[in-house]
């Protein structure tokens, strides 16, 4: 498969030009204090689809002949890169099917078949991305339509690479780190093919999802391998696989790469809403939330992190507070065997929970032949250092108390 070059990158920005609005460059005052650097916000969330995958798919798309045209696209997708085909799509007056896996948010799936209108069929398949893809490809090969990879083709490449130059642009000069979420890896291929012919000295850090780091395992394997299990919290960057063109020049440039666990992603996109009134998906936050914590950073660095999407679905708010909760250490559970007397209850709320805490679950299962009751509870500390005093004042107490540990495959059924 050709490389993408620093050539196909200008011609995919003149492609691109009157489709996509130059998305902003802003300047974030709270990661800018977090991290102690100059930190930037690259934000496609305010593209036309509200990611960055419009570039690559509209790249590939406008490059197809007529005969390919007239045979239609297919596309697999968590969501963004559906959306890109399906803008495109209506664009160029092309029929396409987009194959998107069950976890895809409704939201996403709902914005597919508004941007796409009467070119675009939504097909849902599979639990994961990896999944959908398979179903798209062999669907391509029955019917003769054209294949537009999400990330694994120079074209798509080359498409979501044109944020290199457009960032550098826009900032007057090359930054010193360059942070740029991975999934597949098409927007770090590009960037990286850009950066390195033009700007050597900008050091480019991929950031994965912790539960999805596939570039991390195909640099330590050497090729590309299935992870063989992965966190599609983080859907617009749950892929079980590295591309193969995607991995080999990531390995080529010796990039960096960081894993962001989901809940800390959570805590950024909770940071973005409510101090900076940014809406972002969980991919979005993900370059963002490694700053100052994964990736360590100098004062008078000029550093800018790629928010790359804005598609969140409301309805997950809960579960990305719960997420964030856990992982800063304030949400906790605990399986709590009551005496079957009366004032059990009080005495725990009593005796055992702080003045700040609080119980945010209460399970109760009464069983009137035995002399303790169990009971699934959730306490939400006022503060991460108040856990130790609560494990005291419980080993203290005659109930018995058992924590739900993280690890445990109970937990998964909480969180």
């Amino acid at each position: 498969m050709n490389r993408p070059t620093t050539a196909d990158i200008a011609a995919a920005a003149t492609r691109l030009k009157g489709v996509l609005t130059e998305t902003p460059l802003q300047l974030n005052a709270r990661l800018s204090e977090r991290s102690g650097a100059e930190v930037y916000l690259k934000r496609e969330d305010l593209s036309p689809v509200r990611s960055y995958k419009l570039r690559g798919a509209y790249n590939l798309i406008s490059q197809l002949g007529e005969a390919e045209r007239a045979a239609g696209v297919i596309c697999a997708s968590a969501g963004n890169h559906g959306q890109g085909v399906a803008y495109s799509c209506a664009r160029l007056g092309i029929q396409g099917r987009v194959f998107v896996p069950s976890t895809t948010p409704r939201q996403k799936r709902d914005r597919m078949r508004q941007l796409g209108g009467e070119y675009v069929r939504l097909v849902v398949t599979g639990d994961t991305y990896d999944e959908a893809a398979q179903a798209a490809y062999e669907e391509a090969w029955e019917t003769g339509a054209a294949m537009v990879p999400a990330f694994d083709d120079p074209r798509t490449i080359a498409g979501q690479g044109t944020l290199a130059p457009e960032i550098v642009r826009q900032l007057g000069g090359a930054p010193d780190v360059l942070v740029v979420p991975v999934g597949g890896g098409g927007m770090l291929a590009g960037c990286l093919t850009w950066m390195a012919t033009h700007h050597p000295d900008t050091k480019v850090i991929a950031a994965e999802p912790a539960g999805a780091a596939n570039l991390l395992a195909s640099l330590k394997a050497g090729r590309p391998v299935p992870l063989e299990t992965i966190d599609t919290f983080v859907d617009g960057a749950a892929v079980r696989q590295a591309g193969e063109l995607t991995h080999a020049i990531a390995a080529e440039h010796d990039v960096e790469v960081v894993t962001v666990p989901e809940g800390q992603i959570c805590s950024e996109m909770l940071e973005l809403y409510q101090t900076d009134g940014v809406i972002a998906e969980p991919a979005g936050a993900l370059a963002p939330a490694s700053l100052g914590i994964q990736v360590q950073l100098e004062p008078g660095m000029k550093v800018v992190a790629i928010l790359s999407g804005g598609n969140n679905d409301v309805s997950r708010y809960n579960e990305i507070v719960e997420r964030s909760l856990v992982h800063e250490g304030r949400k906790h559970y605990f399986l709590v065997n009551f005496p079957q007397e009366p004032g059990a209850l009080r005495r725990f709320l009593d005796e055992v929970l702080g003045p700040e805490d609080d119980i945010t679950l209460f399970e109760y299962v009464k069983r009137s032949n035995r002399e303790l009751g169990p009971a699934l509870v959730g306490v939400e500390l006022g503060h991460p250092d108040d856990l130790a005093g609560l494990l005291q004042r419980m080993d203290r107490s005659p109930m018995t108390v058992d924590p739900v540990l993280p690890d445990s495959p109970f937990y998964r059924f909480l969180v």
